[in-house]
């Protein structure tokens, strides 16, 4: 049997977008009037593109696991189960594959004067803004995922009331974005998760710092970056605006690089650049697990992949980002499993190398210990697993946010019915 509504933890309204906001994307064509593929049968599901594409594919996952909460005959969690009313629903989702849009089709082509990404976005924010379910909360109670640091440009003021899934707050301003509001979701991790059994220990692991990836990042300042950053939208916004203040993070980029300048020459480090390319990932995959220590340091954004390829990996992380959030924090104490560095403290010359010889191996042990019980809730797979996937976690957070939601709801009609007295 499917789930039972009962049951669920949370009910989730989806609306019947378009093939173009979301499997179209993907190069899907349904039969006429078919709006979603059949999710009951794995093996013909639309492929997600692979690559560095994956590591914002949270949509993709969310989407598919509420198609599948109709389906009768797979098993997954029925802590969540896509409702066909609006008025049934905690929360309202909208299924648009917005990091995808953002990877694939930014760029203009042709003659064409906007580009694909922009069109959705308007045409998107039309159909919300439209609609009664959007109209009754003025968005509050709607879901949108825009992992991708650059997804949703367009539209993101316009549409900011909703609950958004996002990376990190790097390209944020603080007016919209905050913890109350919107939600962290892991990235797609890249290497292949060690099982726990296949988990080198503390002297399995001869390399004692690990880092792999672009060191020399782009040379701009922050105000700079935000108009490089909006140019297609024509937008233009001067230094001295608020809206930069979420951009402080793009300096990570040479804190980057003057740690590699401290560390390359130390014989138990590995700091090196690399890309996807290249068998870049196989040699982090192999890296990472012989390695005590993964360095994760700010770049363009506070976050990255790395941290969750690290922890893939059983390797601890170690946080060089001051301005970095955390996936599921109210949830999980990550100084169990990471170490935290500020930014000051590791450009000084031999403090982080200091820190992390001084780590006694039973200390190091119980992080590692830790790795290989939470690296479950990082994990993005189809069908979802109860507890077990970053799927479920997400709606988990979600549902920690429906008594907001249903604060502005009964704020709204308390307002609504006095003016009618």
């Amino acid at each position: 049997m499917g789930c039972d509504p009962n049951q669920a933890l949370l009910g989730v309204y989806m609306y019947d977008l378009p093939p173009e906001f979301h499997f179209g994307l993907l190069g899907w064509r349904g039969s006429s009037n078919q709006t979603w593929p059949n999710v009951s049968y794995p093996s013909k599901i639309p492929p997600y593109p692979g690559g560095l594409n994956l590591q914002h594919s949270m949509e993709y996952w969310l989407t598919l696991d509420l198609l599948l909460s109709n389906a009768p005959h797979l098993p997954r969690p029925c802590k969540v189960i896509r409702v066909q009313s609006s008025s049934q629903a905690d929360v309202v989702y909208v299924p648009f594959f917005s990091s995808l849009s953002c990877n694939r089709h930014s760029k203009l082509h042709g003659k064409e004067k906007v580009s694909v990404n922009k069109l959705l976005q308007d045409k998107l924010v039309e159909f919300l803004e439209g609609r009664d379910e959007w109209k009754r909360l003025g968005g509050k109670d709607h879901l949108i995922v825009a992992h991708h640091p650059n997804s949703m440009l367009a539209a993101r003021r316009k549409l900011g009331s909703a609950i958004f899934v996002l990376a990190d707050f790097g390209r944020y301003p603080v007016e919209i974005a905050n913890l109350e509001k919107y939600l962290i979701a892991p990235y797609k991790h890249m290497v292949k998760t060690v099982a726990a059994s296949k988990s080198a220990p503390f002297e399995g692991r001869p390399i004692l710092v690990y880092f792999r990836g672009a060191i020399n990042r782009k040379d701009l300042s922050c105000s700079y970056l935000f108009t490089f950053l909006l140019e297609d939208y024509l937008v233009r916004i001067p230094s001295s605006s608020p809206e930069l203040g979420r951009l402080s993070s793009c300096k990570g980029g040479a804190i980057r690089q003057e740690v590699y300048y401290l560390l390359k020459d130390e014989k138990d480090v590995h700091f090196a650049f690399g890309s996807v390319q290249a068998n870049g990932i196989n040699e982090a995959d192999k890296g990472m697990a012989l390695s005590k220590f993964c360095l994760n340091i700010a770049g363009d954004t506070p976050s990255s992949n790395r941290l969750f390829d690290a922890i893939a990996c059983h390797c601890v992380p170690v946080i060089i980002s001051d301005e970095i959030e955390l996936p599921f924090e109210d949830v999980l104490d990550y100084s169990e499993f990471c170490i935290f560095v500020r930014a000051s403290d590791a450009l000084r010359k031999g403090y982080l190398l200091n820190l992390l010889r001084g780590i006694q191996r039973d200390k190091w042990t119980n992080m590692w210990e830790r790795l290989k019980e939470v690296v479950q809730h990082f994990e993005y797979q189809y069908p979802s697993k109860p507890d077990d996937a970053a799927v479920d976690m997400i709606w988990q957070g979600v549902s920690r946010k429906k008594s907001s939601i249903q604060y502005s709801g009964h704020r709204k009609n308390r307002n609504h019915r006095s003016q009618l007295l």
